[in-house]
């Protein structure tokens, strides 16, 4: 408890940014052991995603070993902001939306969990556009006309009416679990922890056999005519390995505040994400470098590669495992924090079922099908654009519980519309534009990428600028937001206030 002179604030079930959802967890109801983090990121690692993300350096041009310490160093770097934005939420017991409040102000939090639950809206498009072409492999083995029916989209959608069937379909299946509510959702957590590392090893050795071993596989050579082009891939790849987990890098505090300790969040962290990435990754890379050999060309898309087997029953059993795999995934990793954020804007009216229809509904409309429609869609577009908004958020949040506020928070305030996190009027002008200037230096990259913009008026050092985005927002909005507050008070000392639920 800390205390300081003055009245004694506390947060009342009546204030607006008070809700059962964003309070503090008691230290009592705080179980999760190293363990228990550990296996949270081999669950959440072992996904098709990951696996595209390693199969997308390969038909990019690396090699096995360079793809590999690629997703390697991403992953490792990606943990310090991982453990470090997860500190707040073991020792206070408060979710991401919450110890935003501490940086932004008790209005502005809104806008990072805004950012960062649009980001989650993706991520839910892309699972469930995978779970809903898993889907229509299925069917089209037993169905063959679904491959044939005619468009109903404009050319610009690029959508083919089966896929896009069967992606309606799985997406109201989602709605459904959410509806359910997530309690439903755990057998199927099971179901994927046991089914997926199986079916991955199934494939590896596949890709093995049919390959003719490992040694010709990871004898593929780099596509990479010098080394100055190596590391013009390189470079913005790494940032989309950082990218690739940029979102809960932030938003970590919605799953520490359950730590029995810190150091339970930090090792199990440690031993949970960076080997278990790396180790799904290899077997994405190598299944990847022996569809060259086998087919003559490289299928960076597990379910395009699943397709082709002849089997129909190994192909139905396999998509069906993979739906109801990715339907675990989904709600699990792309539910639960985005119906947090969007209930930190009115939390008194929309409720974990009320954001996740939010989620779903934004899904649809960033068109996934797009974003993963090729490699260079998915990294530098994806990825490394998201990372681009991201990374300004982990800086500011970051410099200032760790560097203003020297980890001391006082928990009651941050749920006081009035109290010392309200800034002025609720926002903190400070964050605001160090999170702009963070944003603003990647956006002439940003836009060359999605061709809105020529690149030839623009200095070529400028455009370079998005290869690195992630590092650049979070050091220029991290230095920005201390230099600005470099004359702040973090805690009055005219006023009594008390922490709850501190668990150090």
């Amino acid at each position: 408890m800390s205390t300081h002179a003055g009245e004694i604030q506390s947060p009342l079930s009546s204030s607006t940014l008070y809700s059962e959802d964003l309070a503090p967890i008691p230290a009592s109801k705080r179980t999760w052991t190293t363990w228990n983090y550990a296996a949270l990121w081999i669950s959440m690692s072992l996904c098709i995603p990951t696996y595209m993300l390693a199969s997308s350096l390969i038909e990019g041009g690396m090699n096995w070993w360079q793809a590999i310490l690629t997703i390697f160093l991403g992953n490792t770097i990606v943990l310090v902001p991982m453990v470090l934005n997860g500190h707040a939420g073991a020792r206070y017991g408060i979710p991401f939306p919450v110890l935003a409040r501490a940086s932004f102000g008790t209005r502005g939090a809104n806008i990072p969990a805004l950012l960062r639950a649009i980001v989650a809206c993706g991520w839910f498009g892309i699972q469930t556009w995978i779970g809903g072409f898993a889907l229509y492999q299925l069917f089209r083995l037993w169905i063959p006309a679904l491959e044939t029916l005619p468009p109903v989209f404009p050319a610009a959608f690029d959508l083919q009416t089966g896929p896009a069937i069967c992606f309606s379909v799985f997406w109201l299946l989602n709605m459904y679990v959410i509806y359910l509510g997530v309690e439903s959702i755990k057998k199927l957590l099971v179901f994927k922890a046991f089914f997926l590392p199986v079916a991955a090893l199934a494939l590896l050795f596949w890709a093995i056999s049919v390959g003719n071993g490992l040694g010709p596989i990871l004898k593929q050579p780099s596509k990479f005519a010098n080394t100055a082009d190596f590391f013009a891939f390189f470079f913005p790849a790494l940032t989309g390995m950082v990218g690739f987990w940029a979102t809960l890098s932030l938003n970590i505090p919605d799953f520490t505040r359950y730590a029995k300790s810190q150091q339970a969040q930090i090792k199990g962290q440690i031993i949970g994400l960076p080997p278990s990435m790396t180790v799904f990754s290899f077997i994405g890379v190598v299944v990847t470098s022996a569809t060259t050999i086998i087919y003559g060309t490289t299928i960076w898309d597990p379910l395009v590669l699943a397709g082709k087997f002849e089997n129909k029953l190994v192909v139905s059993a396999a998509m069906i495992a993979v739906a109801i795999s990715t339907l675990a995934t989904n709600i699990a990793a792309n539910m639960v924090s985005p119906a947090n954020d969007f209930a930190n804007l009115a939390p008194a009216k929309i409720a974990f079922r009320k954001g996740g229809y939010i989620t779903g509904v934004i899904g649809i409309l960033i068109f996934p099908w797009k974003l993963i429609a090729d490699p260079s869609g998915y990294i530098f577009t994806w990825l490394v654009g998201y990372s681009s908004l991201l990374g300004p958020v982990g800086g500011i949040m970051i410099a200032d519980y760790f560097f203003l506020r020297k980890q001391q928070l006082i928990t009651s305030e941050l749920y006081n519309t009035v109290g010392i996190y309200s800034f002025k009027n609720g926002f903190n002008s400070a964050a605001l534009v160090a999170l702009l200037l963070g944003i603003v230096p990647n956006v002439p990259g940003f836009l060359t990428t999605i061709h809105l913009i020529p690149s030839d008026p623009i200095p070529a050092w400028i455009l370079q600028l998005y290869n690195y985005a992630w590092f650049v927002g979070f050091l220029v909005s991290g230095l920005v937001y201390l230099l600005l507050m470099r004359s702040y008070q973090p805690i009055p000392s005219n006023h009594i206030y008390v922490n709850l639920n501190d668990g150090r």
